[in-house]
């Protein structure tokens, strides 16, 4: 067997088009439902293109360049990405559209974005929240005689990134006029990293206040484009960023962008959650979105009754957020793609490469046996893999899907 062919198969997560899930994969594996991700990607386009908005989906969920490919076929405005590193590799597949939601640093990564910005057709904004930021810009741009979009990153105390007062918001933007290598083509903030009892009221005026500094730089005349870009949203409160965007811009004088990732996936756990409070809070939005990925492993050990080893562990699922939820148990080798319901089965601790299982009353598992769980936090589930398989409802592979962390 050559090496190319040794490599190929025994590459974790490996499959080809035909192959099934109960016969033919090598597991643990990173499985994603068809059904459930063109629903979930659909969803998410209408969702936004009826809230006047456009969709520049967060790409650093699945860095996955198939999924890129339907979402930006779907409708999707661009993609956002996290680092320079990812941009590069997101521009390698084609995407021509990007806004870094984070302040750039370190001149091998200002490097790397103005080698792109050599190909007229690529467009790229990136994050400022500080003059020094700002001032280490202007001159690496000015040096490579390129032009940046810039876009301020507006905050909370006790946040993440972003200038955390709207005085320190209008300061940045003179700093940024004093750069002629840098346009400031607009704000963004997150609304993330808002909680407690009083998210929900928190959220909207942060969203109010973000809006708010939007008009006032246009009225100084801030913005280097007619029509500036204002952008927030992560997967929990995309509704209320969307609302908020909708009734207060006025005359439609921002470009509104909305910026979830994990939509794409989904989970059945932290996002499971938070879509159920979207559906409370929109009573017009008949059906969410579904759960699209899922983790198949095998059953390794059943050292004790009423206890199960399973070959899953950290290196292949989220943990971060909640453990793997056992959902259905099948028979390796066998035509019957129903599953018997796991619900009752709880996974209790995941080390390197196993989870412990504990089993319910009348669920009978043999070594061997292959279980699908659902996930919490779809981003640290997806960066584990470098293939992930595409199936039908027959369980059949129809797209073996490269990762690009």
């Amino acid at each position: 067997m050559s090496s190319a062919i040794h490599n190929a198969a025994v590459e974790k997560g490996a499959a080809q088009a035909g192959d099934h899930l109960l016969r033919d994969i090598s597991l643990p594996a990173l499985v994603l439902h068809r059904q459930a991700l063109e629903h979930n990607i659909g969803w998410m386009q209408k969702f936004v293109t009826d809230s006047g908005a456009e969709l520049a989906p967060h790409g650093k969920t699945s860095m996955t360049p198939a999924l890129f490919r339907r979402q930006l076929e779907a409708g999707a405005w661009g993609l956002t990405l996290a680092t320079a590193v990812q941009t590069r590799a997101a521009y390698a597949h084609g995407v021509r559209r990007v806004l870094m939601a984070n302040q750039m640093v370190g001149t091998p990564n200002m490097a790397l974005i103005a080698d792109l910005l050599t190909d007229p057709a690529f467009e790229f904004h990136c994050m400022v929240d500080h003059p020094d930021n700002v001032a280490e810009l202007g001159a690496f741009f000015a040096s490579r005689g390129a032009k940046l979009n810039v876009m301020i990153e507006y905050g909370v105390v006790g946040g993440r990134c972003g200038c955390r007062t709207e005085a320190e918001v209008l300061a940045l933007a003179e700093a940024i006029r004093a750069q002629p290598a840098l346009a400031l083509t607009g704000i963004e903030g997150y609304e993330g990293v808002i909680h407690g009892d009083h998210a929900i009221s928190g959220i909207r005026a942060f969203a109010a206040s973000l809006v708010g500094l939007a008009v006032q730089l246009q009225d100084n005349g801030a913005f280097a484009i007619d029509k500036p870009i204002i952008t927030a949203s992560g997967s929990a409160w995309y509704d209320l960023i969307a609302e908020s965007f909708e009734a207060r811009n006025a005359h439609g004088r921002f470009l509104s962008v909305l910026r979830p990732g994990s939509y794409v996936a989904h989970d059945h756990g932290i996002y499971k959650e938070a879509q159920c409070c979207v559906l409370e809070r929109r009573s017009d939005l008949h059906e969410g979105l579904r759960p699209a990925l899922e983790v198949w492993a095998h059953v390794q050990s059943l050292p004790e009754p009423g206890f199960a080893v399973i070959a899953l562990g950290k290196r292949d699922v989220a943990y971060d957020a909640g453990l793997p939820v056992p959902l259905k148990r099948y028979q390796p080798g066998s035509d019957s793609i129903s599953g018997q319901d796991l619900a009752g089965c709880k996974v209790t601790a995941v080390m390197d490469q196993h989870a412990f299982m504990t089993v319910a009353t009348g669920v009978e598992l043999r070594v061997g046996d292959i279980i699908s769980f659902g996930t919490s936090h779809p981003c640290l589930t997806f960066d584990k893999w470098r293939v992930a398989c595409l199936v039908d409802e027959q369980l059949r592979v129809v797209e073996s899907m490269e990762t690009c962390f």
